[in-house]
């Protein structure tokens, strides 16, 4: 490919033989703990905004160029706000962090558009109804993401050592914003929970005798306790069904399962259903956010099990609660 053949851009001017320059973004991406999904998106970013500028090297660019690229997202690329906001982090990261380069501020960036929109919200009644067209551990991570309030991948990650039965809690380890947080363990789902992990031990038990059973460490934590990735309490209570390669270790490991899973299957079961409403698997934690509040509990407990970093995030929720527009009566009503 033509993009990996231009050692001008992946290697550092006047330099023998240095890193190239993705190598160079990588390593610190890594040492800052960044995730792999981060990692991937951010390098990706990189490629795009230096074949933009005909493969200049970013070192020879700055704030003028990358506004360029970051506009032309907007007005050509038509993106979404997220997205842009998305590149022009990765772009900062490089020249802060690899470059050390510190850009102006960028004034002249034409901004995406940021829709206003409400939330997609479900009734009891509909919730009920996709639920009851789930089964196995599909149904028992739907039932966590409306029970709890947790994110996809907040649940996929889960791990067997955050689970408190007894208190029915469960810890939230690493959520948006690289935040801890406590939220509830649904009475209902203690039980079915409980027999799901029993046969997630016996599936480690497999894995530990064919001379598997280990499980990615966050942190650099494998170098701190060699042999914790092998420890029942890492292990995580969504297993994928199958062993696969770690793109950083390239260990052989059995990591959480994919969240395209659960996504597809709600699909289904919303149509299967027949809620017309457009609901993916993040409209059950925006319906745990509603029905909490719609049975009286306030605003700040319902922000910190979210674990929303500012109230005014969990406001819109208080929205989607209004009778009609702004809470008022049709005068139709009235006669």
């Amino acid at each position: 490919m033509l993009f990996f053949s231009a050692p001008s851009v992946f290697s550092m001017p006047h330099t023998q033989n240095p890193p190239k320059l993705l190598e160079q973004i990588q390593a610190k991406l890594r040492v800052k703990h960044y995730s792999i999904r981060t990692e991937r998106a951010y390098l990706d970013w990189v490629k795009r905004y230096i074949l933009f500028h005909q493969k200049k090297h970013p070192a020879t660019m700055g704030a003028q160029e990358v506004e360029a690229f970051l506009s032309h997202l907007a007005v050509e690329g038509n993106v979404a706000a997220s997205t842009q906001n998305q590149a022009k982090s990765a772009l900062l990261f490089l020249y802060r962090e690899v470059l050390e380069i510190d850009l102006p501020w960028l004034d002249n960036v034409t901004k995406a558009r940021v829709p206003q929109r409400l939330p997609v919200v479900l009734t009891h009644a509909e919730v009920r109804s996709l639920l009851d067209r789930l089964e196995g551990s599909q149904w028992l991570m739907a039932s966590l993401l409306y029970g709890a309030g947790l994110r996809l991948l907040e649940c996929v990650r889960l791990r067997v050592k955050d689970i408190e039965f007894e208190r029915g809690e469960l810890i939230v380890r690493d959520g948006k914003g690289q935040k801890d947080r406590m939220t509830m363990l649904p009475a209902k789902l203690i039980e079915p929970l409980r027999a799901h992990i029993e046969r997630v031990k016996r599936l480690h038990d497999e894995d530990l005798a064919a001379g598997y059973g280990e499980v990615y460490l966050p942190n650099a934590l494998n170098r701190k306790y060699p042999n914790g990735g092998k420890m029942w309490g890492w292990q995580y209570v969504f297993p994928s069904s199958r062993l696969s390669l770690d793109p950083r270790s390239n260990a052989t490991r059995r990591h959480h399962t994919d969240e395209k899973g659960l996504q597809r299957a709600v699909k289904r079961a919303v149509h299967a259903a027949g809620i017309v409403k457009p609901a993916t698997p993040h409209t059950l934690r925006h319906s745990f956010a509603t029905h909490l509040l719609q049975s009286g509990y306030d605003i700040r407990t319902v922000q910190e099990l979210l674990g929303h970093n500012d109230v005014s995030t969990t406001m819109i929720y208080t929205h989607v609660l209004n009778k009609g527009g702004k809470g008022v009566n049709s005068p139709l009503d009235l006669l």
